[in-house]
C-alpha cells in the first residue's frame, strides 16, 4: 500500500463572494477583517463591468482573530450580507474536504489523481472510489482506499444511485470527481451535489458534446483537439467550465492517435480543475466560473 504524505494546515478563513458592484466594498470587507486583528494573506477580485457584478476571494489568518470561527458567519451575515446584497461562502482551511472518485474502466485520470494525492500535492482526503465495473479494484488496494463496485445500468439506475448515496453519506463525502465515469447521472443525483461534481469531457466544449468526441473530431477533420473539466449540471456537458486545454493534430493522425494525445490532456485538465476546487478558488455565477489566481 502506498502511504500518503500529509500537509501542515495553517488556520485561515476563506471568503468567496459576489454582489452588485458598488464603491468601497473592498474597504468594507478588509476593514472587518483587520479591525478584528485578522492578517490578510490573499486577496483577489474582479469586476464584470458588463453585468455590474463584483467578485472577490479573501483569506486571512485566524490565530489572533477576535471573532471565534463558529461566529464569523453570523457576524458577517448580520453586518454586511444583507446591507450590500452579498452572496457568499465562508470556508476554513482546517476543514479538509473529502473527495470521492467515480471511475469506469479507463485508468489514466484515476492514477494521475491518486499519485498527486499520495505525493501530498493536494490538501484533500479520498475516502472511497466508486465504480460501475470491478476492473480497477487493484488501484484501491494499491493506495489503501476502499473500492466500491456499484453496477449501474439504465434499468437499475434508481436503486444503484441510492446505494451510491449511502456510500457517499457513510464516507461523509463533500464533492465528487468523475474520472472518465461512463454513466450519465440522474437529475436527482446532480441536484444533491450542486457545483460539487467535477467531470472531464474529452473535447474542447462546447464542441463535440456527448459520446465519442474523438471520433467526431476525426470525422470533422479538426486541427485541434481538447479536454474540458466542468461542474456537472442536468444539461449534458454544459455545466460551468473550470479548465480547458488543447493540442494540435494533423491529417496524419488516426483516431487512436487522437485518443492517445487526448488522454494526456484529460489528466492535466482534470487535475488542474480538482486542485482549484480543493483550494476553494472557484466561484460559480450564471453557469460560468470565476477562477481566482
Amino acid at each position: 500500500m502506498i502511504a500518503k504524505l500529509k500537509q501542515q494546515h495553517k488556520k485561515t478563513a476563506i471568503l468567496r463572494m459576489h454582489c452588485p458592484d458598488q464603491p468601497g466594498i473592498i474597504a468594507v470587507i478588509t476593514q472587518f477583517i483587520t479591525e478584528n486583528q485578522g492578517n490578510i494573506i490573499y486577496l483577489d477580485q474582479y469586476v464584470d463591468r458588463v453585468n455590474g457584478v463584483f467578485y472577490m476571494r479573501v483569506e486571512w489568518e485566524l490565530d489572533r482573530f477576535l471573532i471565534p470561527s463558529e461566529k464569523i458567519d453570523d457576524y458577517f451575515n448580520t453586518l454586511y450580507a444583507q446591507r450590500y446584497c452579498l452572496t457568499y461562502k465562508l470556508s476554513f482551511s482546517s476543514r479538509v474536504q473529502r473527495m470521492a472518485i467515480f471511475v469506469s474502466k479507463m485508468s489514466h485520470c484515476l492514477y494521475d489523481m491518486l499519485s498527486r494525492y499520495v505525493a501530498g500535492e493536494w490538501d484533500v482526503e479520498i475516502p472511497v472510489i466508486i465504480s460501475n465495473h470491478p476492473d480497477l479494484a487493484m488501484a484501491g488496494q494499491q493506495f489503501g482506499i476502499p473500492f466500491e463496485v456499484v453496477p449501474v445500468t439504465r434499468d437499475n439506475k434508481d436503486e444503484m444511485e441510492q446505494r451510491e448515496f449511502d456510500i457517499l453519506d457513510k464516507y461523509e463525502v463533500d464533492f465528487i470527481v468523475l474520472a472518465r465515469y461512463m454513466q450519465i447521472l440522474s437529475e436527482n443525483f446532480i441536484n444533491r451535489y450542486p457545483n460539487r461534481i467535477i467531470n472531464i469531457h474529452h473535447s474542447f466544449l462546447p464542441a463535440f458534446v456527448g459520446a465519442k468526441p474523438y471520433h467526431q473530431a476525426y470525422e470533422r477533420g479538426v486541427k485541434l483537439i481538447g479536454a474540458t473539466s466542468h461542474y456537472v449540471t442536468t444539461e449534458l456537458d454544459a455545466g460551468p467550465i473550470i479548465e480547458q486545454e488543447v493540442v494540435r493534430i494533423s491529417h496524419k493522425d488516426t483516431i487512436q492517435d487522437l485518443v492517445k494525445k487526448g488522454r494526456d490532456l484529460e489528466k492535466i485538465v482534470l487535475s488542474r480543475a480538482v486542485e482549484k476546487h480543493i483550494q476553494r478558488k472557484i466561484l460559480t455565477y450564471d453557469n460560468r466560473t470565476i477562477i481566482f489566481s
